[in-house]
């Protein structure tokens, strides 16, 4: 077919091992450098910025400034949405790296998926949410009932702010290492900065991990029992 959205240039552009892991270190949600983004991929400067230069046009990321420097982040949380997506794709299918890092279990426990919450304390929130009847399948999608509204807005996540955004409050993103969903969108987002602020939980600046005081789990999963 001729017509339509031509998938195979953006699936050319994530296939790539080298752009495919780039693309891997800006989910973390921070704007990464040229040079930390080549020692992600294994390749020079020189390469690097070739990659770059090509996800640029291909209009999967964003080059930003600050400064004297250049920074890189993902272009939209569409792209992070895919890329997810199909990191649950290679895991259900069996394409997993052969080498796990000592982080791994700590990845599969709780990481950042771009801006949110993900690994098995993010599937955890997601069907909490959903048995209690916070979120509930709306067609394709997903929709936060009043009494969700209220439970947020009681954690205190300012639920209008969100509502007046441009961005969807609530959607579901596959979770690659569970295979089951957690909640993305900008109540996803809104719940993990709310965690940070609480210092129940805090970002590893080098890798994905989301770690949690010991006093910060015990309220997670008082907050979010799952029967």
């Amino acid at each position: 077919m001729k017509e339509g959205p031509d998938i195979a240039r953006v699936a050319a552009l994530i296939g790539d091992p080298a752009r495919a892991n780039m693309l891997t270190a800006l989910m973390s949600g921070k704007a990464l450098t040229v040079s930390e983004l080549a020692e992600e991929a294994g390749v020079t400067i020189q390469t690097a910025s070739s990659h770059l230069s090509k996800l640029d046009e291909g209009g999967l990321l964003r080059p930003r400034r600050q400064g004297r420097h250049k920074y890189f982040v993902l272009a939209t949380d569409e792209v992070a949405h895919v890329l997810e997506g199909l990191m649950g794709l290679a895991a259900g299918a069996g394409h997993l790296r052969i080498r796990t890092g000592p982080r791994d279990a700590e990845l599969r426990r709780a990481r950042v998926c771009y801006n949110h919450l993900a690994g098995d304390m993010g599937t955890r929130m997601f069907d909490s949410l959903m048995a209690r009847g916070y979120l509930v399948p709306e067609g394709e999608r997903l929709a936060l009932t009043e009494t969700g509204a209220t439970f947020a807005a009681g954690f205190g996540i300012d639920m209008d702010g969100l509502r007046k955004a441009r961005a969807p409050v609530c959607r579901e993103c596959l979770d690659w290492s569970e295979r089951r969903s957690h909640l993305a969108g900008s109540l996803g987002r809104a719940f993990l900065a709310r965690f940070e602020e609480l210092s129940w939980a805090r970002r590893d600046r080098k890798t994905r991990v989301v770690t949690f005081s010991q006093s910060g789990a015990k309220a997670f999963h008082e907050l979010f029992a799952v029967s």
